[in-house]
């Protein structure tokens, strides 16, 4: 939304909630700045849009006549006990886990709108304490460069264009979801006519957002993609970490001791442990992951994923 829109937006919204009485329309056309200047058919328009506007993020706008005896001369108002908030009692737990739920978010963006609700807290007398929690937080990060314009694309409800295997897709938005430290956009493929979910890190361009309207999905089968997400890390693979390095790979996996009943197929060089870890069962799909940890990170078994992680390797150098 334009800082125009939302100045016009907002003064409009002041307008009728400080009327005592039903605004008329030529009323709000001179009372609101932002409909100055403007001609019938323009007014006509943009103010149609702003009250929908206004009723899809829950402002009660209601309708109504000043006059019994001219039911025809219609006004708009916002009464102000539908438009404000009952007052809200957190219990301390409850307080205390929006804290933590701030704190999820890593990524800048994301975390600016965390930073924001916390201050609306505050604001209202809360003091939520994130830092008392913190050793239980977790952490959910956002490093793609497409996440951004998905997430947008998430919350307008707008259609999004991208290119992924080598083909352009648009896609109506339905989810984002968060699994095992990789992203997936799920949603309508209008190219392949069908549901399909999205591995963020393997978009290949960065997405557009596209004008017009999104239908809004069965929720059945968006729960289905997102079962399905789970389903697809059903292979083991044994890799040897660098100490210290790659937490987001170490937090899901399980230690091979030395005195583990199947220490696995190779063991690991000096200053290297080894993990078993839930990977896709596409090579492809799970190389990405692996290969962005570069050095820190060898795969010492199944073979068919080592050689996956060396030509994703091979390939980004030779693009370098």
């Amino acid at each position: 939304m334009s800082a125009r829109k939302s100045e016009r937006i907002m003064n409009l919204t002041i307008c009728l909630l400080m009327a005592r009485r039903f605004v008329e329309r030529e009323q709000i056309r001179e009372l609101v700045e932002g409909y100055h200047g403007l001609s019938d058919q323009a007014f006509e328009r943009t103010f149609e849009r702003d009250k929908d506007d206004l009723r899809a993020m829950g402002v009660p706008v209601e309708t109504g006549s000043n006059s019994p005896l001219f039911p025809d001369e219609v006004g708009y108002r916002i009464l102000r006990r539908d438009f404000e908030l009952p007052e809200i009692d957190f219990t301390p737990a409850e307080t205390a886990a929006l804290g933590v739920a701030s704190s999820v978010w890593d990524d800048a963006r994301l975390g600016g709108e965390a930073t924001k609700a916390l201050a609306k807290l505050r604001a209202s007398g809360l003091d939520p304490d994130a830092d008392r929690v913190a050793t239980f937080a977790p952490t959910v990060g956002a490093r793609e460069p497409a996440f951004e314009t998905l997430w947008q694309a998430t919350l307008g409800a707008r259609p999004v264009a991208f290119t992924y295997r080598g083909l352009d897709r648009v896609v109506e938005p339905w989810r984002l979801v968060n699994r095992k430290g990789a992203w997936y956009f799920i949603g309508l493929d209008r190219t392949r006519g069908e549901g399909r979910s999205f591995k963020v890190s393997r978009i290949e361009n960065a997405p557009a957002l596209k004008q017009g309207e999104v239908a809004p999905p069965d929720p059945a089968i968006v729960a289905a993609h997102v079962a399905s997400l789970g389903a697809r890390r059903d292979t083991v693979a044994t890799i040897a970490v660098r100490e210290g390095a790659a937490p987001d790979l170490v937090r899901f996996a399980e230690p091979v001791g030395s005195d583990d009943d199947d220490p696995g197929p190779a063991s690991a060089p000096p200053g290297f442990t080894t993990w078993r870890l839930h990977v896709a069962t596409d090579p492809a799909d799970a190389a990405g992951d692996l290969a962005w940890h570069g050095a820190d990170v060898i795969v010492l078994d199944p073979p068919e994923l080592a050689a996956a992680v060396r030509a994703h390797l091979e390939a980004v150098a030779a693009w370098r």
